[in-house]
């Protein structure tokens, strides 16, 4: 039975993860990349195309979970009972070491108590579930082999007076064993291309000590010590494993087509880098003393814009590929039969001209922040602006990647006005650099004129989504926090509360838009189905509550949304408020970007209250 996405840990190596339910059941693993098809995608589908289920006999779930620290390594406890009253507890460790030659999953089975039997169940299903392997044994381990991929499944155990008796049956490796308090069992699945020999083995238990001290340094770097400082660094770890080290691109999720509907078809690929989140990803990295990887995605960023501006993507691959055609897959059901299942991402090809902006204020953002400047950074920017200052006026199909007829977006001409107004902030801070601030100036003053004129309803106070429209869009609420407009402007107090209004659902959580159907019998987005509540929307609510002196709310929604997190601190992309359930992909960076970023302006909130507190007392 498919688990609700709330009761999915993650694990992962920098280069793809693994979801594991609370039932040990491994049910989503790509390989070797975050991109690259499934070896388990029973989360899409059913037991049949693909998982690995490692618990005691008998049991359904865990008692309890987390991850040891601040680490990506999750422990599992189990408890049993017997017909006669006797059983026993053991602890199941699941982790994806940081990979040498080549990624392994290693799950160790400890005896905590009594004594317990332990049951394995893999089913390798490659090409997402669609091929089955041939099994074989070799030097007393079992291969898995079909076309490109090759797994192996080994086990090794302390002592190893401990007996894992593994067979074949209906096409799955079975494994049986007990264990006491103290006896550990190890497995290691290992993956590697097919025409190539099998990489050195590794130490399951060495690499659990090197994964908990790789996650310990990397840790101990945060500098953040203001409020919420456990959920803060846990959605920092989450940003870190959603990381594709090799390159230092952000993945959105490490899922595809989880649907934003149970049943529904909104269902998208987000194993790929979206540039919208370069601002928000590299100010919450920065923030946290996280400069390294700051630069590595200021520089991924470089690489994979640089070309001709008007070819600029709103989405990469993990290494800046630029190709990333859409396909249903019909031999998978959908999570809760949500189909179809995709794989890849069409809205890679839509004109989106707010992330021109987007990436214009990253650049500026990593400058301003002390990080070593590249030297054509700057020539990008100027040949960026040059498209944008002859595009901006056209329509275009929004963030939010509606598949309906494009328009005029107030998000984007607000981000089209970011663009030109950081142009004119580096030129007035950095004096030597080339470039026309007048030029800029002119702009930044002509989109700030239409978008207040067209884009503004001064009967309801409120900005819109589009010129002409009557439909309200959430991302308006990052008006006053890109610098549109000062906070405490009528137009920014009156945008903040009808968006609360009318696209609020029971306490604050809000969608993105409306996907009702408009006075033409046409809905917004091109798209059937119901919008749901969109986390990093109810942080930018909580944002712009803050921003505009409503603190006391703006600290209840955020504790609010900490509160959806699931027991191991992981949100998705989206929440139903009225189901209590989670949905959408899992875990979403967007949501933990959304997250710190409220963290963060608490904070500095609470420090601003401080100082005035005691400047008044003194």
């Amino acid at each position: 039975m498919t688990q609700r996405i709330e009761d999915y840990a993650l694990i992962g190596d920098l280069q793809t993860a693994a979801l594991v339910g609370r039932n040990g059941s491994l049910d989503w693993l790509c390989l070797p990349r975050f991109d690259s098809a499934a070896c388990f995608a029973s989360l899409l589908g059913n037991e049949d195309n693909g998982h690995w289920r490692l618990a005691p006999e008998g049991a359904d779930t865990c008692a309890s979970r987390s991850y040891v620290g601040d680490s990506l390594v999750l422990e599992s406890v189990w408890e049993t009972r017997s017909g006669t009253g006797s059983g026993g507890s053991v602890k199941v460790t699941d982790f994806m070491p940081q990979r040498d030659q080549a990624p392994d999953v290693v799950r160790i089975v400890e005896g905590l108590t009594g004594e317990v039997t332990m049951n394995s169940t893999l089913r390798l299903r490659f090409d997402y579930g669609n091929i089955v392997p041939w099994v074989r044994h070799t030097d007393g381990h079992r291969v898995a082999v079909a076309g490109p991929d090759a797994v192996w499944l080994r086990t090794e155990s302390k002592p190893s007076s401990v007996k894992v008796k593994t067979w074949g049956q209906q096409y799955s490796t079975r494994s049986s064993f007990t264990v006491r308090a103290g006896e550990q069992v190890a497995f290691v699945l290992t993956w590697h291309p097919s025409h190539e020999p099998r990489p050195d083995l590794i130490d399951p238990y060495e690499a659990l000590e090197h994964s908990l001290e790789d996650w310990e340094q990397w840790s101990d770097s945060c500098v953040y010590a203001g409020p919420y400082q456990d959920a803060v660094r846990r959605s920092l770890i989450t940003l870190k494993a959603l990381t594709y080290a090799p390159t230092g691109g952000i993945v959105a999720a490490p899922t595809t087509s989880l649907p934003e509907e149970i049943g529904g078809v909104r269902n998208w690929d987000y194993r790929y880098c979206w540039l919208r989140d370069s601002t928000l990803t590299l100010g919450s990295l920065l923030a946290a003393g996280y400069l390294d990887e700051a630069a590595d995605w200021r520089d991924w960023l470089l690489r994979a814009v640089a070309g001709d501006p008007a070819d600029l993507k709103i989405m990469y691959g993990l290494a800046g590929e630029r190709r990333l055609p859409e396909t249903e897959l019909p031999w998978l059901s959908g999570y809760e039969g949500s189909a179809p299942v995709r794989i890849g991402n069409v809205a890679a090809d839509q004109l989106q001209l707010d992330v021109y902006g987007e990436v214009i204020d990253s650049l500026y953002v990593a400058r301003k922040s002390g990080l070593d400047a590249q030297p054509h950074a700057w020539n990008l920017q100027l040949s960026l602006l040059g498209f944008l200052e002859s595009m901006w006026r056209e329509p275009d199909d929004g963030l939010w990647e509606v598949r309906g007829p494009r328009r005029h977006f107030v998000h984007s001409k607000v981000m089209a006005w970011v663009a030109a107004d950081r142009a004119v902030r580096t030129l007035e801070e950095n004096p030597s650099l080339p470039g026309d601030a007048d030029r800029w100036r002119a702009m930044r003053d002509e989109v700030h004129r239409e978008v207040c004129e067209k884009g503004y309803d001064p009967e309801r106070n409120t900005f819109t989504q589009s010129y002409g429209s009557t439909e309200l869009d959430a991302a308006t609420l990052l008006i006053p926090q890109v610098g549109f407009l000062p906070p405490d402007d009528p137009r920014v107090v009156g945008t903040v509360e009808a968006v609360r209004s009318e696209l609020g659902r029971d306490g604050g959580f809000i969608r993105r838009y409306s996907a009702d159907e408009t006075a033409a019998g046409n809905r917004v987005d091109g798209l059937p189905g119901g919008e749901g509540a969109f986390l990093v929307c109810s942080f930018w609510l909580a944002d712009a509550l803050l921003l505009t002196g409503r603190v006391k709310e703006a600290r209840e929604l955020f504790e609010r949304l900490l509160a959806l997190r699931n027991d191991v601190g992981l949100l998705a992309e989206e929440y139903d408020p009225v189901a209590r359930r989670q949905l959408g992909n899992f875990p979403q960076a967007f949501s933990h970007i959304g997250l710190v970023g409220t963290a963060l302006a608490l904070a500095r909130e609470e420090a601003r209250e401080t100082a005035d507190g005691a400047e008044g007392a003194g």
